[in-house]
């Protein structure tokens, strides 16, 4: 690539090392997280619906099965959705990436490291979440669709299997803003010399 326009491009680049005040990727990867953990929370709930029933009763809570299974479905699309731009934004914001060169992370990896796994890490979840999304599916509209329980317990072990992934997952990213500063407003600033509450101003 042609310097001139690497150094073009640099130029309108803010503190944070990207062309926009706020980082899309760490957002995007807070709804992919919680529209997942709903998906699969509700589903259990939708398991153990009979152990429940007398609570609700008891609290006035007026509740279905079938709805807890709803929210779980559809919390589950959500999230593979929401995923594919999770990881399109992960991936720009990883080529203007520049960690703090001779640091190591908590885990003993260095910056390009740990923005590899993290890289791979992403596209592996993703696939994990839209096949976990397929296969909810087959179990909701095909093979569970005249039962009560309309999910499996292998589905539901296997989520709780992604979720720890994704912790794993998670940490590496929160190890690139905070051990070598990608994207972080705060380490751009002092690497300029300026104070950090400079955009505060």
């Amino acid at each position: 690539m042609n310097p001139n326009l690497i150094n073009q491009l640099n130029s309108h680049l803010g503190a944070n090392g990207l062309p926009y005040p706020i980082p899309i990727h760490p957002n995007l990867v807070h709804f992919t997280l919680g529209l997942f953990i709903i998906a699969i929370g509700f589903d259990f709930v939708g398991v153990f619906f009979p152990l429940e029933k007398p609570i609700f009763k008891l609290l006035a809570i007026q509740a279905t099965r079938s709805s807890f299974f709803d929210v779980g479905w559809y919390n589950m699309l959500a999230s593979a959705i929401i995923t594919l731009f999770t990881v399109a934004a992960g991936f720009y914001e990883i080529m203007l990436a520049e960690p703090i060169p001779g640091v190591k992370s908590a885990w003993g990896l260095q910056g390009m490291e740990t923005m590899l796994w993290h890289g791979v890490g992403g596209v592996f979840l993703l696939g994990l979440i839209i096949g976990m999304t397929v296969w909810r599916g087959f179990q909701r509209y095909l093979w569970r669709n005249d039962e009560a329980r309309q999910v499996q317990w292998s589905y539901l072990l296997i989520g709780v299997f992604i979720l720890f992934l994704m912790f794993l997952h998670g940490t590496l990213g929160a190890q690139l803003a905070a051990e070598f500063g990608v994207h972080n407003t705060a380490t751009g600033l002092l690497k300029l010399g300026k104070q950090t509450n400079f955009l505060l101003q």
